[in-house]
């Protein structure tokens, strides 16, 4: 087996983190874009508002997810929404800061990466073994790939 040229790896490596801090970034943009959505629910009807979501996607009022949805947005106070906004931001944030780090190859980055995306593993496993559905393998994969992938950043890191 040839052996990599030593900035060969240094290069892919960093093109890897790169892909990482894209992605980080991206889902700290649509958090926060989603945040500023909650915010234009402030003083609105949001019970109306989520049936008028629930017709749009065309799903049936009448059946038991679109209904909880419904009925739970009749109960959201301003106060809520805020609260939901403020910790869209502080996510946002996290995930921006992350994102500019593993961007710039800063040392404290890789391990921030590390232990934020660790932290819903055990979640993420645990919503598949309630009910495996595409979109929580999806989540899982990707958040499992991202975490291993950092991890062998520092252990190569370490061995240098």
């Amino acid at each position: 087996m040839k052996k990599m040229p030593k900035n060969a790896k240094s290069h892919g490596r960093q093109r890897g983190l790169r892909v990482v801090a894209l992605f980080e970034g991206a889902k700290g943009g649509v958090v926060l874009l989603t945040g500023f959505g909650i915010l234009a629910l402030i003083h609105e009807d949001v019970h109306q508002v989520a049936e008028e979501i629930v017709r749009l996607l065309h799903i049936n009022p009448a059946r038991h997810y679109p209904r909880i949805f419904i009925d739970a947005a009749t109960h959201v106070t301003d106060l809520q929404l805020w609260g939901l906004a403020a910790s869209a931001l502080c996510y946002a944030i996290v995930r921006f800061v992350e994102a500019y780090g593993l961007w710039r190859r800063m040392p404290w980055a890789e391990w921030f990466g590390l232990l934020t995306g660790g932290m819903y593993i055990p979640v993420e496993l645990f919503e598949v073994m309630r009910g495996a559905t595409w979109a929580k393998l999806g989540i899982l994969v990707v958040n499992v790939g991202v975490v291993g992938y950092l991890a062998l950043v520092l252990l190569q890191a370490k061995r240098k």
